[in-house]
C-alpha cells in the first residue's frame, strides 16, 4: 500500500504533538498481514531517520517503529 504524503504528514505531526504533550496515542499499523492498534505514549520521533519510539500502554516496554509502518495515529 502506498500512502499520500499528506496522510503521513499529519500523522508526523500527532506524533510530535502527542510527545510534545505527553498525550497517549493510538497507533495503527500493519504487521504480518494483520492490522494491529496499540495505545501508548510516544517517546522519540525522527522524521528524516523515519524512526519513533512510543512506550505501549499494557506491558510498558519500549517499541521501535518505522514511521512508515504506520497506517493511522489518533490522540487518545
Amino acid at each position: 500500500m502506498v500512502l499520500m504524503q499528506f496522510p503521513h504528514d499529519m500523522m508526523n505531526f500527532t506524533l510530535i504533538e502527542a510527545l510534545h504533550t505527553n498525550k497517549q496515542v493510538y497507533l495503527t499499523y500493519y504487521r504480518q498481514g494483520q492490522c494491529i492498534t496499540e495505545t501508548g505514549f510516544v517517546q522519540f520521533v525522527d522524521s528524516l531517520g523515519d524512526l519513533f519510539i512510543f512506550i505501549d500502554d499494557i506491558f510498558e516496554l519500549k517499541n521501535k517503529m518505522k514511521l512508515s509502518e504506520l497506517f493511522d495515529v489518533r490522540l487518545a
